[in-house]
């Protein structure tokens, strides 16, 4: 028995509505390769104000990622695990060998975290949140097969459900609006990189921070500018004067 037409499509309408990972991701990633030294990675994540970056190789393929949490065990810092004599007895050589090469290695491949957590650029806000949830993680890198596009925290998650709860309906546009939006902020030279752009029914929600109002100004002005988009919702905030001295001075 053949189904009614309708049927099918009234599903593929439901799925295709659904917000995506690639609907709320944040494109401009920091990635290092795997030979980074442990202090550059450490000094990355302290100006990018971030907990993690994800490890790629020269074709984007992610290798792993480094977080704050690899980081934290180093015998120069004199925070290295020390596990008393009858719980190393249980451990197995090739654990406390691991365990020796990601605290005392002195690269983003000696150290890094490899079995990554990802999600397909298609895969819903429920999926995404699940994940996080299961495995007790804060940001999840966003794949186009096998290669890094994006990466979902659990802020761009919560931007995400504010958005779709605003505009319901994601159109088939929202996601060239979305790439157009961020093309047009990067090119107004409003400091990209620590804006998060989400589209939902043609309404733009921007987050982040930048270094200055006339920045933030920018930012809304290009977006407002790109066609498709029928409305912006400028959430930018300034990084006070102390914080950009921290980041960006000498």
């Amino acid at each position: 028995m053949v189904a009614p037409a309708s049927m099918p499509s009234q599903g593929l309408s439901r799925r295709q509505t659904a917000m995506q990972a690639k609907d709320i991701m944040t494109t401009a990633v920091a990635t290092v390769p795997p030979e980074t030294t442990v202090q550059d990675v450490a000094k990355l994540l302290l100006e990018r104000r971030i907990s993690a970056v994800p490890v790629v190789d020269g074709d984007g393929k992610v290798l792993g990622i480094v977080s704050e949490g690899d980081l934290m065990r180093r015998p120069e810092t004199g925070t290295e695990r020390h596990p008393s004599w009858w719980l190393s007895l249980l451990d197995n050589s090739e654990e406390r060998a691991l365990e020796y090469v990601r605290s005392h290695g002195g690269t983003a491949g000696d150290v890094m975290t490899r079995d990554v957590r990802s999600v397909d650029e298609n895969a819903t806000l429920e999926e995404i949140a699940e994940k996080l949830e299961r495995h007790h993680i804060k940001r999840v890198p966003v794949l186009r097969g096998d290669r890094l596009v994006g990466i979902v925290s659990r802020a761009d998650l919560l931007r995400g459900l504010v958005a779709r709860r605003a505009a319901p309906a994601v159109t088939a546009s929202d996601d060239e609006v979305k790439k157009a939006v961020e093309a047009a902020i990067l090119e107004a030279g409003a400091g990209f990189a620590f804006l998060s752009v989400v589209v939902s029914g043609g309404v733009v929600h921007i987050w982040g921070s930048v270094g200055t109002e006339v920045e933030k100004r920018a930012a809304g002005m290009a977006a407002e500018g790109v066609p498709g988009v029928k409305s912006v919702r400028n959430e930018i905030g300034i990084l006070p004067p102390r914080i950009r001295a921290m980041m960006w001075g000498q």
